[in-house]
């Protein structure tokens, strides 16, 4: 949740429609109302939070480029059962290329260069951002699907959060601390095998971040609950 003069966001990345044909093809069934639950659970979390507006940040739909026959079908729907409720703000990732033809005139396109809430930056991550953003104190980001993957734990295939604590020098010309926050893929079914099904993103972000090293790093459980530190992150990046 992020607050700015006075209103409240929801912050979501990395939905992935259209992930269910992908998946089948691979010959794993998924609930075929997983689009249906992610409205609702969005929906609930509008309600609850008393939020004035939802911030999408990328990848959206899940094939790169192209628009399959189920991102056609079920995008607009998902995006003008939400826009009912509350304000939505797109800002693309790598996966939503051609999306304008899908996103209802009621939501806020942004650039993939992001949008800036205060002294915080939403962005994607899947491309360095400007020095005009210089002056920003946060990023939040997405695209790297955060979830711990190691075989025999039993925390196998959990979605995390990653709190980054960075020199701001190592990504802008400004010096200073920079926090970065991952968000977790709201899409529940990337990992649910546990297992690398996808090849994971990179951010370059990131890259740039590990290349002069993490000055401090918190993974975090979808309830919560504390599980690491940047020891854990060869298990999730």
């Amino acid at each position: 949740m992020l607050e700015d003069a006075g209103r409240k966001y929801i912050t979501v990345s990395d939905l992935h429609i259209g992930l269910e044909a992908d998946l089948l093809a691979k010959g794993i069934t998924v609930s075929p109302g997983l689009v249906s639950d992610m409205i609702a659970e969005l929906l609930d979390l509008v309600q609850s939070e008393h939020a004035d507006g939802i911030i999408l940040l990328g990848d959206i739909k899940h094939t790169v480029g192209a628009i399959s026959r189920q991102e056609w079908n079920t995008v607009p729907v998902f995006l003008k059962q939400l826009s009912a409720k509350a304000d939505v703000y797109l800002v693309p990732g790598n996966h939503d290329g051609n999306i304008g033809h899908l996103v209802p005139m009621n939501v806020n396109m942004i650039t993939s260069k992001g949008m800036t809430l205060d002294d915080t930056l939403l962005v994607h991550g899947h491309s360095m951002p400007s020095d005009v953003r210089g002056r920003v104190k946060r990023i939040v980001m997405g695209h790297i699907h955060p979830a711990f993957l190691k075989k025999g734990s039993v925390l196998n295939g959990e979605r995390v959060w990653l709190y980054i604590q960075a020199r701001k020098e190592d990504i802008f010309a400004e010096k200073g601390i920079l926090d970065i926050v991952v968000v977790p893929t709201f899409n529940p079914y990337l990992y649910t095998t546990g297992e690398k099904l996808y090849h994971k993103s990179i951010s370059p972000i990131l890259t740039r971040v590990m290349q002069h090293g993490v000055k401090k790093c918190i993974v975090v459980t979808l309830d919560g609950s504390i599980i690491g530190d940047a020891a854990l992150l060869p298990h999730i990046l």
